[in-house]
């Protein structure tokens, strides 16, 4: 007899979404074994010096002593600056991470993490120096209007992962209860990635 499968629970349209700055680099994972195993990818593949994916394996292998103390577990975010798409005006590369909710940067004070047990008080771990986070735009109920808003943000102010900078990419929503991620960018936003003029 085949197994029965249930259907998913449904989340609720109405709940709390974190938007952050779209950056525009290329993706970039650390995966930390339990072990200490230490691995680099890209979006699609692993990657390691000499094989790698504008630097970033490199840079990851440099830093390796500070990027074991993120603890096991797949770590994803972005590495931009420097001869990665928008540039962004700096001289240097940057990682930044994607999950705002577990990390707070190096120097800050941790937050609380609202978790699905109020009688258990978690706080956000502290990142090493050399990584960063995608910046929070907004947070708030899941409305168009929220995303709206976040646009307006960084299209009057420019971007906030660099001050100045008048070009920002986009926006990531985050549906909490969903567990989903959503992109809007600037330009573009109606056609699929890779799709010529």
């Amino acid at each position: 007899m085949t197994d029965f499968v249930g259907f998913n629970k449904i989340a609720r349209y109405s709940r709390e979404c974190v938007i952050t700055e779209k950056i525009d680099g290329t993706n970039a994972c650390i995966f930390i074994g339990p072990d200490g195993e230490f691995l680099t990818g890209s979006k699609t593949r692993w990657i390691v010096p000499g094989d790698d994916n504008f630097g970033f394996a490199k840079w990851a292998h440099e830093h390796k002593d500070e990027l074991l103390t993120l603890g096991p577990g797949r770590h994803f975010g972005e590495w931009w600056g420097r001869g990665i798409q928008r540039n962004y005006g700096l001289t240097e590369k940057r990682l930044s991470l994607f999950n705002t909710s577990r990390w707070c940067l190096h120097g800050e004070t941790p937050k609380v993490i609202n978790g699905p047990n109020p009688k258990v008080v978690k706080y956000q771990d502290v990142l090493p120096a050399c990584v960063g986070l995608v910046p929070i735009v907004t947070t708030g109920l899941f409305t168009s209007y929220l995303v709206t808003d976040a646009l307006c943000i960084l299209s009057v102010g420019g971007s906030l992962a660099v001050p100045g900078f008048k070009n920002p990419e986009g926006i990531v929503i985050f549906h909490i209860a969903g567990n989903v991620a959503f992109k809007k960018t600037f330009d573009k936003d109606d056609q699929p990635k890779g799709v010529a003029e």
